[in-house]
């Protein structure tokens, strides 16, 4: 039967000992979708939104960046991370709904989704902080890993 790996034999949260395990090549694909109202979308010109705070998509991609990086001081028991890379893409797919996709790779000892989660997941909030003063009716509605490398075991959805 599978257990928790955050839980001690006493049942206490406690962080996953590495020390053991190989280093690898690690690599995390994430995906958000933001639905935006057409007020919004309305306003999209050249693949970007503008907005008096600036463009949308390009800080929503620095915002992911920034966010992935620092994952391990948002999640408690999460390892603190040197990336190798992080990439955030943003385009609008064939339902008219922002897509944003975060890949983060590292070589280390354990896997890097939490951090392609939370790029993904930061992007998604920028972009809706930076569009709320067109109209609140936007949706993040979904945010999962879409692919794993490099670890155990790989993922892909």
């Amino acid at each position: 039967m599978k257990k928790f790996t955050h839980l001690d034999a006493k049942g206490n949260p406690s962080m996953v000992d590495v020390g053991e395990k190989k280093i690898t090549r690690r690599i995390a694909r994430a995906r958000s979708i933001v639905v935006l109202d057409e007020t919004i979308l309305a306003q999209l010109q050249g693949g970007d939104i503008q907005t008096k705070k600036g463009s949308v998509f390009q800080t929503a991609i620095i915002a992911g960046v920034m966010g992935a990086k620092r994952t391990s001081e948002l999640i408690p028991l999460c390892h603190p991370l040197g990336l190798d890379n992080c990439q955030i893409e943003i385009s609008i797919n064939e339902k008219r709904e922002v897509e944003i996709i975060c890949t983060a790779s590292l070589t280390a000892k354990t896997g890097v989704e939490m951090e392609a989660l939370t790029g993904a997941s930061v992007a998604a909030l920028t972009i809706y902080d930076m569009c709320k003063a067109f109209s609140h009716n936007i949706i993040i509605k979904e945010t999962r890993l879409i692919e794993k490398t490099g670890g155990k075991r790989d993922f892909k959805l």
